[in-house]
């Protein structure tokens, strides 16, 4: 017999590879996962604890040096009234952005995940989504020229009459300024605009989860349509809200561009960090700042995580 059965051909690499993976799934799990995990481990968790451990290190005032000894200096420095202020004004607006953004964001979703047929529906994510496209400097920038005092917004007040209007909100201290570019309220306006879109996605996903037999299930038992918001809607979509709630609150507490583009002269916590890394050099300072919503962001994590956010991501 001159050639060999085919049930007796050499079978190729290829061949004798797929079945020894198809052999051990747990060696192919662990391949698969090798460079991710190794990413994870090394680069992210060990840029991550390289940072911590600078926090545990000071800045020789003297020298301007890094003194690589262990010390709880770093941190001392950081509950001094100044760097209180600091926290404090990102954490207040981290958390005013979020709760615009949710309200801005319901009656969206609430409308695409019950009311907007598919094309109405593609239309909405591509409106929704179409700012991502462009660059986030330009869209910043743009906001910058739309709030300046010769801006839209100024042209659109004197041209109502009601430019003592605009004049009494920039006066109000702390929050106020020359113009709205250069106040409180420009970043605010800002980071509502820029954070939107992923506030609106998570809070359609969980809505669109909301089966309407429950809907109608409410309504037979007599509940007002307020009621059923109130008593089924609401609590079936709040783990959406919430998922959206992490990015716009984390992606706002670590923000420095906006705040160094709009804004007046008080620092967030991003600009500290920027400025104690690159001008002032205090490494282990920048390091401890960096710490803050770290620790802040765990909290807000594990809290969500209890509501069942990431349910709905």
């Amino acid at each position: 017999m001159s050639a060999l059965s085919p049930s007796r051909q050499p079978r190729s690499i290829t061949s004798r590879l797929s079945t020894f993976f198809h052999n051990n799934p747990t060696l192919t799990l662990l391949l698969l996962l090798a460079a991710p995990l190794l990413w994870l481990g090394v680069i992210y968790l060990g840029s991550l604890g390289a940072l911590l451990l600078q926090s545990f290190y000071r800045l020789d005032d003297f020298t301007g040096i890094v003194v690589r000894e262990f010390t709880l200096d770093t941190y001392r420095q950081l509950f001094t009234q100044s760097n209180l202020d600091i926290v404090a004004r990102t954490v207040a607006m981290a958390a005013a952005v979020t709760v615009a953004c949710a309200l801005l964001a319901f009656p969206i979703s609430f409308y695409m995940a019950r009311y907007a047929s598919p094309a109405g529906k593609v239309a909405f994510f591509i409106a929704v989504t179409l700012p991502l496209w462009s660059s986030y400097l330009v869209r910043v920038y743009a906001w910058k020229l739309i709030l300046a005092k010769e801006g839209v917004v100024g042209w659109i007040f004197g041209a109502l009459g009601l430019q003592g209007v605009l004049d009494a909100v920039l006066a109000v201290p702390t929050i106020g300024g020359p113009s709205l570019s250069v106040s409180m309220y420009g970043t605010f306006f800002a980071f509502v605009y820029v954070w939107l879109p992923y506030m609106i996605i998570p809070t359609y996903t969980a809505l669109e989860r909301v089966p309407g037999s429950m809907l109608e299930a409410s309504a037979d038992l007599g509940a007002r349509p307020v009621e059923t918001f109130r008593r089924v809607i609401l609590p079936l979509a709040m783990p959406g809200v919430i998922a959206g709630s992490i990015f716009t609150f984390s992606l706002t507490l670590g923000d420095y561009i906006i705040p160094g583009v709009l804004g007046n002269s008080a620092f967030f916590i991003g600009q500290v960090v920027l400025i104690q890394q690159g001008t002032a050099g205090n490494i282990p300072l920048a390091a401890a700042f960096t710490v803050v919503p770290m620790v802040i962001m765990f909290v807000y994590l594990w809290i969500a995580g209890r509501m069942g956010a990431f349910e709905a991501l």
